[in-house]
């Protein structure tokens, strides 16, 4: 479904201050945007993750400290109206937007990237498997893109939100539980990372204090090149997600309010 921006005027003064307070400048629309996720960048070049290979995107551990430093702060919204339901949408809209804009214009002078170059290898990862620049400018944009949800949203929701937080969620008995990033550092400098195998990490959490609850969920995505559809990635082969998507599996975690948001295309 295609988002429609709605915002009352004090959600859109909220909405300026948090962009002044955070020198980012007014909001900027492109209707055009590129690069892919990200994903296969974290799950292939250690350069790109601080977490376990095959496993989600990541967040620069400053940020997400701050995140869900940001998490336990009182005063957390307790009722997810329609209108704050709305304007958290456009919030996530108009980062994706502008991550795209942002990374487009340092790397690319305000250009979207063609096919060719989106394809272009850049690197490799220790197994020798390639890095390609859409894997590399996806991560640049996700990155960004939480930069702008946590200035927004500090603002405007305090407390009642989570960026990049860690789930282990079973399909057989719909147990969910969250990770610790405390939990998930131990694991991952004690080696253990099959501990993290198939778990959950998705781009921001909306509740009321208590990641637990989820009353939105959002994962962003960054096509590569423009002509792409942004899609929900499919889990490899093996336990406990195989043959599933991302939408598909959160759906069953998180209950039915999760959304893709990609730039050009909204909240769908």
């Amino acid at each position: 479904m295609r988002f429609r921006f709605t915002a009352t005027l004090l959600g859109s003064l909220l909405f300026l201050s948090g962009c002044q307070s955070t020198g980012m400048g007014r909001a900027r629309r492109e209707l055009k945007q590129t690069m892919d996720s990200g994903t296969n960048a974290c799950r292939q070049n250690p350069v790109y993750c601080t977490r376990a290979v095959g496993e989600e995107t990541v967040l620069p551990a400053s940020i997400r400290a701050t995140a869900q430093a940001g998490a336990s702060v009182a005063g957390a919204l307790k009722v997810m109206d329609e209108a704050t339901r709305a304007r958290v949408r456009e919030i996530m809209a108009a980062c994706a937007n502008e991550a795209s804009w942002e990374v487009n214009k340092r790397l690319f002078g305000g250009q979207t990237p063609t096919a060719e170059q989106c394809r272009q290898k850049v690197g490799t990862d220790a197994s020798g498997n390639p890095i390609t620049r859409a894997m590399q400018l996806g991560q640049l944009k996700h990155e960004a893109a939480m930069r702008c949800v946590q200035a927004r949203l500090s603002v405007e929701r305090p407390g009642g939100f989570s960026l990049k937080p860690r789930y282990r969620y079973d399909p057989k008995t719909k147990a969910l539980e969250l990770i610790s990033a405390e939990a998930e550092q131990a694991l991952l400098q004690s080696g253990r990372t099959g501990k993290l195998k198939g778990t959950l990490v998705p781009d921001v959490v909306i509740h009321a204090g208590n990641p637990l609850k989820a009353q939105e969920v959002f994962d962003f995505k960054f096509p590569c090149p423009i002509s792409n559809n942004p899609s929900w990635r499919r889990y490899p082969e093996g336990p406990p997600h195989e043959g599933r998507d991302q939408g598909e599996v959160y759906r069953a975690a998180f209950g039915d309010n999760v959304s893709l948001v990609a730039p050009g295309w909204g909240v769908h």
